[in-house]
């Protein structure tokens, strides 16, 4: 079955319309007419049921009769080029006849395609302190744009200045590190030379004092053999006599014992 077109008439029929300063609650007017010879039940929804106050936000509308309904905004920080996306719903159905203890439970047990629905979107209007602070605000962020642009580009010229002179430092103090590390290359250079010629000249003259010193100690031995030879033949010599006396003793002895023995056996 199709859904019933909305039998209730719309002022304004699809926007509601909210003028600035938002810094204080703005109200917009919806009026709600009735033009049928039945009872009408009505209920107000929105997206955004934390920023607005509805009074009334259901009811029941008599035939030929109008209802005002006041949707209030609540204060909040208004941003031009933020996109506003809220919106409402008018719901609609024809009250039963006789009296309505429950208009609750009657929007429970209405069948969907007994309802009638109606949708308005929200237009936010900036008012003229809106809009002085919107410019303001536009022309604050475009100047700071513009120093941003303008300190960046002195800060990547700093920069480049920076990197410049940094790399010519870097690039001398490379050079006169070359320099000194040559400069400390050819002292050790010559330093070890030095060092070399020195070892050479002290390796000859050790040579020449062991010459001197075998020399010397050659000379020293033949005069100390030379002076002990005559003693030891003088020691000979002198020893030759006293060599000869123990054999003459021994003789003089066998001599003796052998008279003895004879004398004996005779």
């Amino acid at each position: 079955m199709a859904k019933q077109e909305q039998v209730l008439q719309l002022m304004p029929p699809h926007e509601l319309k909210f003028r600035g300063p938002f810094t204080e609650v703005v109200s917009s007017e919806l009026k709600l007419k009735n033009p049928s010879t039945k009872r009408v039940l009505f209920k107000v929804k929105t997206t955004a049921p934390k920023r607005y106050c509805v009074r009334p936000n259901s009811g029941l509308i008599e035939p030929d009769s109008t209802v005002v309904v006041s949707v209030m905004l609540q204060p909040f920080d208004f941003d031009q080029n933020e996109k506003n996306k809220h919106k409402f719903m008018v719901q609609t159905m024809f009250a039963p006849d006789g009296p309505i203890d429950n208009q609750d439970q009657l929007w429970k047990d209405a069948a969907p395609e007994a309802l009638m629905d109606s949708k308005l979107k929200c237009v936010f209007e900036p008012g003229a302190m809106d809009a002085a602070q919107a410019k303001a605000e536009n022309t604050s962020m475009n100047a700071s744009a513009n120093n941003d642009e303008g300190t960046l580009k002195a800060v990547s010229g700093r920069s480049l200045q920076t990197s410049a002179a940094t790399s010519a430092e870097s690039v001398l103090g490379k050079g006169v590190a070359g320099e000194g590390e040559l400069r400390r290359g050819l002292d050790t250079s010559h330093g070890m030379t030095d060092e070399m010629k020195r070892l050479v000249d002290e390796n000859q003259r050790l040579k020449e004092e062991g010459i001197r010193l075998r020399k010397v100690t050659m000379a020293d031995s033949t005069s100390s053999q030379s002076s002990i030879m005559p003693t030891r033949s003088r020691q000979l010599e002198e020893a030759k006599p006293l060599a000869g006396l123990p054999s003459v003793a021994i003789v003089l002895a066998i001599l003796i014992l052998g008279i003895l023995v004879g004398k004996f056996l005779l």
